[in-house]
């Protein structure tokens, strides 16, 4: 059976700047350079401004669009193993949360929590989330930490710091190609 709340039925939305946000954060934290942090959050914050409120959306749905495709590459990889993604995902990522409380405060983990097991379940973590109502400004950081995690739990399952890159702009690159 169907759901309203189908990636079929979400919007088109902004996944190169979302997947250019979360590669950029990648990079920072793996060059380990407080200096390149700033640097990068002062660049990222500019950029965000720059977007304006539609533009702005078009990110978080983005974002949230990256969140489905990183769970969805995840599912497939833990079912080639006989293994439940939220099983073996969620808890590592909300432990992960928790670890952050100067950035995810504690309210907003069951929502990323839940985000996460909707985009599992194969529901698109937009339209989930819009049952609840508009996003809030105390949603923003852990928003993209939940993409950020993700895509570092993929990149570390596959050995490699640029996977979860990769495996987007592949998928990016193939929709194209059938256009």
């Amino acid at each position: 059976m169907s759901s309203p709340y189908g990636p079929q039925h979400a919007p088109a939305v902004d996944v190169g700047a979302a997947l250019m946000l979360i590669d950029s954060r990648l990079r920072s934290i793996h060059e380990g350079s407080p200096e390149s942090d700033a640097e990068q959050q002062a660049m990222m914050a500019q950029f965000t401004e720059s977007l304006g409120p539609e533009g702005a959306d078009d990110l978080l749905d983005g974002v949230c669009t990256l969140i489905y495709m990183f769970m969805t590459w995840l599912r497939k990889a833990h079912e080639d193993h006989d293994k439940d993604v939220i099983e073996y995902v969620v808890p590592t990522l909300v432990a992960s949360m928790r670890m952050m409380p100067m950035s995810i405060r504690p309210e907003a983990v069951p929502t990323m929590a839940g985000l996460v097991i909707a985009a599992g379940t194969g529901l698109s973590p937009s339209l989930w989330r819009k049952q609840y109502g508009d996003w809030t400004e105390a949603e923003m950081t852990p928003l993209e930490a939940t993409a950020f995690l993700l895509a570092e739990h993929i990149n570390r399952i596959a050995d490699d710091a640029d996977f979860a890159t990769r495996v987007i702009t592949d998928a990016l690159s193939r929709a194209e190609d059938e256009l």
